[in-house]
């Protein structure tokens, strides 16, 4: 039995059946290694996989809280660290009703290789809780935030586990969980990232991962000799931070972006997407994407209902590059089918492990140019990063240099992919790529630092 077969094997004996989820993350990285496994046996002498597919620790505790009808309500709260070789844990806390502890384990593995990419001292997280915002009062969330905190405090710290945001946590959460951090320490120190400007956020850090999608893209097409993103139709999943910020980021590169999506439908604008609009209903009036065509009538909404199943509305839509944004798993191979029967030449995901893994294995094999999440992504840790730099020093960056510095990360994340593929025989297998080279700068720091 080879060295990765048995290390699957010892890992599906040893976990619950209900971590489907995370066993996808982690094959999918240990298939991209036998190169690297290959060049030297160090690896599996000193059972570098054995030890990495494995949390550091995990923490599970009782959340109750007050709503605003005095009812006490129950959730459960995680936070696992996965893997500090490089630097303090850091991820982010997603507050919604899907969050178990299989998904957080499968974001916090994929986590660890994200932050090695951009070349930074930073470790891999994540938690959160199935706590849904949606629907809730300021008061409700602030209370529940509190209450989270009271136990999270316990694990985190700013040479320790340093959280940030994530799906259902947003600048609104953060200040309420930093502020209660506060009280229940007498301690102003960067703890979490994503705060507020007011009080030592960074400039850009809502923008940050989107920008960094898209300047990601833009140098991919100049590295493979591609048409760049000026007068292209663009289509992009999604309707949070992420996709908004990388309609706005595509837009200003002159990409014509004519679609989007939500929970409950897709937008089609053929005009090209008015961000200001999406922005306003969704920054501002928590509301749905159907609101659009009361302004724009011409635009098309497909409400999920009506689009057949097995397949997703947004992807129809013929297009030279998709921008996944929304959620795991949210690309089927139905879909990859439809954007290369209708012409894509480039996939780059946005949100965390967007496509299913035969979606990405039909690109692959289809020679479609194919950008992941732990690569393309990485902006918004990139600019957490930034974000605590400057609480450590107390000081401030301005637009252009938070700006700066994240282009010029992108494109070294970019480049240092690009180049891996070619060194270990995979030219053009960006999958791979990305996860030897973040594979690599891991498993060299846990060699150095011994058992």
């Amino acid at each position: 039995m080879g060295y990765l077969q048995s290390v699957k094997e010892s890992l599906l004996k040893n976990s619950s059946l209900a971590d489907e989820i995370f066993f996808q993350a982690v094959f999918e990285v240990l298939d991209s290694l036998e190169p690297i496994l290959q060049s030297d046996r160090i690896y599996e002498e000193l059972a570098i996989l054995e030890r990495l597919v494995v949390p550091d620790r995990e923490f599970k505790f009782k959340i109750t809280w007050f709503d605003d009808n005095n009812k006490v309500n129950v959730n459960n709260g995680y936070r696992v660290q996965f893997n500090n070789a490089l630097g303090p844990y850091k991820g982010g806390l997603r507050f919604h009703p899907s969050v178990n502890s299989s998904i957080l384990k499968f974001l916090g593995f994929e986590q660890i290789f994200k932050n090695s990419l951009t070349g930074l001292m930073m470790g891999g997280a994540k938690g959160g809780s199935d706590f849904n915002p949606k629907g809730k009062s300021n008061s409700e969330v602030m209370k529940f935030c509190k209450a989270y905190m009271t136990e999270l405090h316990k694990h985190i710290g700013p040479r320790v586990d340093i959280p940030a945001g994530d799906i259902g946590v947003g600048a609104r959460e953060i200040g309420f969980l930093f502020g209660e951090y506060k009280k229940i320490t007498s301690r102003y120190e960067g703890i979490i990232t994503g705060k507020p400007y007011m009080f030592g956020g960074s400039l850009l850090r809502p923008e940050a991962t989107g920008y960094g999608v898209v300047y990601f893209t833009d140098e991919l097409l100049k590295l493979e000799n591609k048409e760049p993103l000026k007068d292209k139709i663009c289509c992009v999943s999604g309707s949070g931070n992420v996709a908004i910020y990388t309609i706005e980021k595509l837009q200003s590169f002159g990409a014509i972006v004519v679609s989007c999506s939500d929970s409950r439908g897709t937008i089609y604008d053929s005009r090209g997407l008015d961000v200001v609009l999406l922005k306003e209903l969704k920054f501002n009036k928590r509301a749905s994407l159907e609101e659009y065509i009361n302004t724009h009538t011409s635009a098309i909404y497909t409400k999920v209902e009506d689009y057949p199943s097995g397949a997703h509305e947004v992807w129809s839509i013929p297009c030279y590059g998709a921008f996944p944004c929304a959620t795991q798993n949210e690309l089927n191979i139905n879909d990859a089918t439809n954007l290369i029967d209708n012409g894509c030449q480039i996939v780059v995901e946005g949100a965390n492990m967007p496509s299913s893994p035969e979606a990405i294995e039909l690109f692959l094999k289809q020679k479609i140019t194919f950008a992941p999440a732990k690569a393309a992504n990485a902006g918004g840790v990139a600019v957490s990063n930034f974000e605590m730099s400057q609480n450590a020093a107390l000081q401030r960056w301005d637009m252009d240099k938070v700006d700066e510095s994240l282009r010029t990360t992108m494109k070294q994340i970019c480049k240092r992919v690009y180049l891996t593929s070619k060194d270990y025989g995979v030219d053009g297998n960006y999958v791979d790529g990305a996860n030897i080279a973040a594979f690599k700068r891991v498993a060299e720091a846990m060699i150095a630092e011994g058992i």
